[in-house]
């Protein structure tokens, strides 16, 4: 496949970001071509970031890199999968994953 494909309808495209041992969603951020790029230099996730508008290499910062070791698209082909093993919590707030506010859960 080719980048191209990916960039048909937008400019930037979300990518999910999966824990590639415990299958966690641990968060959603949004790229472009050139993020996508530096992600298979480096093998390691970018992102635009939409309120900075620039890119953005999660952990360098913090030091919790997410080690990039499969990416792939939805059938679409306009939503990437990048599975993950992360160097430390993924979240700014120090959570493991950025989806733990609860909106609703239905008991059993």
């Amino acid at each position: 496949m080719e980048l191209n494909q990916l960039f048909q309808k937008s400019d930037l495209i979300p990518v999910i970001i999966q824990d590639i041992n415990t299958r966690e969603v641990l968060m959603l951020g949004f790229t472009n071509r050139e993020a996508v790029e530096r992600t298979l230099q480096t093998k390691t996730a970018w992102f635009w970031s939409r309120s900075r508008q620039k890119l953005w290499n999660k952990g360098e910062t913090s030091g919790h890199f997410l080690q990039v070791r499969k990416v792939v698209t939805d059938c679409d082909t306009d939503t990437l999968l990048y599975l993950c093993t992360p160097d430390g919590p993924t979240c700014h707030t120090g959570a493991q994953s950025c989806f733990f506010n609860v909106l609703m859960e239905e008991k059993e």
